[in-house]
């Protein structure tokens, strides 16, 4: 029964992750814009005569971002093109994301980097983009169109299964028996992001498979919309509501620092906090001795990286034989955080 009530759990979110009292979107406003770093900001030196490849990102504050942000200056500086960047102050100003594509096409873009912050409001932007015949490069995020050139980003259903067994091993290392009730909490960062919803889908496939009978997941899932101090409110008010808290999964990095921001705040060395992505506040719980904490680490920096590689490949007629390419993800705990594949990818982060 339990496997069939968790299939049931995916297919909701997957349609609609309607528990969650997410805001209804707005139109394209005035305040939305002004949410914008509506000024691009050149990476680096602009000359004559080079292609100008424009990238549009979701969190320009955001450390995750920041990693994606230096891999394309430096893909720029290294290949011989001009990089202009933009991006929104959190992950719902879609609007936002709009003006800067409308400003890359007046501005006469070669070729446009993009990771949307809603993959169907900006879905119909990016087939224009498109039917332009300019390069477009989708990174992290796919959207809910295939007109796109390629796509580099994590394979999320694979990364929520790993993320899934990840929660298993810590909750299992804390000595917690297969026969205890137990539960676990979920915070996104954003309601209807493609990427969102294969991390939940792939964490509650694999659970449903792999987890022992009593130990649950919480179906009211909680979203702070990419703001750390609300995702710090509802996963204190979950676990009030939840006495038998044994975990926290966070699906993207906003989430993140705020699950590891609570617990460390609140000195809860008994829940295990699962996520994406190195902040100093998730780095911070899995160095402790204290605490058990893992995080999804992804490989931004080549996600942008190849962007460009990809772009200039295009404006020299090379086009893509593939829409999706999986740059990857490893599992980072106390226990891996020395490894050397994962110190490489920890020198971008």
């Amino acid at each position: 029964m339990k496997k069939i009530g968790y299939l049931v759990l995916t297919i909701i979110i997957m349609l609609s992750i309607g528990s969650c009292s997410f805001p209804k979107k707005e139109a394209p406003s005035a305040s939305s814009a002004q949410m914008t770093n509506s000024e691009y900001v050149a990476l680096t030196e602009i000359k004559g005569g080079r292609p100008d490849i424009y990238l549009i990102v979701k969190i320009i504050e955001s450390s995750y971002w920041q990693v994606i942000i230096q891999g394309a200056q430096d893909a720029g500086e290294d290949l011989g093109c001009n990089i202009y960047m933009g991006g929104t102050a959190n992950e719902t100003d879609w609007p936002g994301q709009k003006v800067l594509i409308e400003q890359a096409l007046e501005r006469g873009a070669d070729g446009i980097i993009l990771s949307p912050d809603d993959s169907v409001e900006l879905a119909g932007d990016i087939d224009r983009i498109h039917k332009q015949h300019i390069p477009i490069v989708l990174i992290d995020t796919a959207a809910n169109t295939d007109s796109f050139d390629i796509c580099y980003m994590t394979d999320n259903l694979l990364a929520g299964q790993n993320a899934a067994a990840e929660m298993l091993f810590q909750l299992n290392e804390m000595g917690h028996s297969t026969y205890e009730d137990l539960s676990v909490g979920i915070l996104v960062g954003q309601a209807t992001s493609q990427t969102i919803n294969e991390r939940l889908a792939g964490f509650i496939q694999y659970w449903s498979v792999n987890a022992p009978d009593s130990w649950e997941i919480i179906t009211d899932i909680k979203n702070c919309n990419g703001n750390i101090d609300l995702g710090e409110e509802l996963i204190t008010d979950l676990m009030k509501e939840h006495p038998d808290l044994a975990g926290l999964y966070g699906t993207n990095n906003g989430p993140t620092r705020a699950l590891a921001q609570t617990i460390s705040g609140q000195g809860r060395k008994d829940i295990v906090v699962v996520g994406f992505d190195m902040s100093d506040e998730i780095r911070a719980l899995i160095e402790s001795p204290d605490y058990h904490a893992s995080t999804m680490l992804q490989r931004q920096y080549d996600m942008s990286y190849r962007g460009v590689e990809a772009i200039l490949d295009m404006l020299n007629d090379e086009f893509p034989k593939i829409k999706f390419e999986d740059t990857g993800v490893a599992s980072v705990n106390h226990n891996t955080m020395n490894d050397p594949d994962i110190i490489e990818v920890l020198s971008h982060n």
